[in-house]
């Protein structure tokens, strides 16, 4: 099982992939789940707007879009995460975040939707926030 890194669309280099991947299966350890096949797309705007529509149906832009490749909840946590670098950038920038916190927290939160996680509803939404920062500050 690994976690890959790669891009579409743009030139992007992940900074420190395996800390990174290490840091994606402990959390997932953490949650008591196997980690499998994680993927992660770093793509445009234009991109990730164009997967947006096609297959969730919405016409608007996103920092992310999942796609989990289980066909059981008893698999490993496998899936496919794009992530509009573009999109990172500018929440950054509007949320006063270094890039490759705003980035952590986006790769975390597409884990977490894997691993079942919502946030549709408010209630969902906090606990997700929730789980996000108890998962960054496991970052080393």
């Amino acid at each position: 099982m690994a976690v890959r890194f790669f891009s579409e669309e743009i030139k992007f280099k992940l900074a420190h992939p395996r800390k990174t991947s290490y840091w994606i299966n402990e959390a997932i350890a953490k949650e008591k789940s196997e980690p499998g096949d994680l993927n992660f797309i770093f793509c445009s705007d234009s991109f990730l707007h164009s997967l947006n529509k096609e297959y969730l149906y919405h016409n608007t832009f996103t920092d992310i879009v999942t796609f989990d490749q289980r066909t059981d909840a008893d698999q490993p946590v496998s899936g496919d995460i794009y992530i509009s670098i573009e999109r990172v950038r500018e929440n950054a920038s509007k949320y006063d975040e270094p890039f490759d916190g705003e980035l952590h927290r986006v790769i975390i939160h597409g884990v977490l939707h894997l691993l079942g996680y919502k946030d549709k509803k408010p209630s969902d939404k906090a606990l997700m926030r929730k789980k996000e920062e108890a998962y960054l500050s496991l970052r080393k």
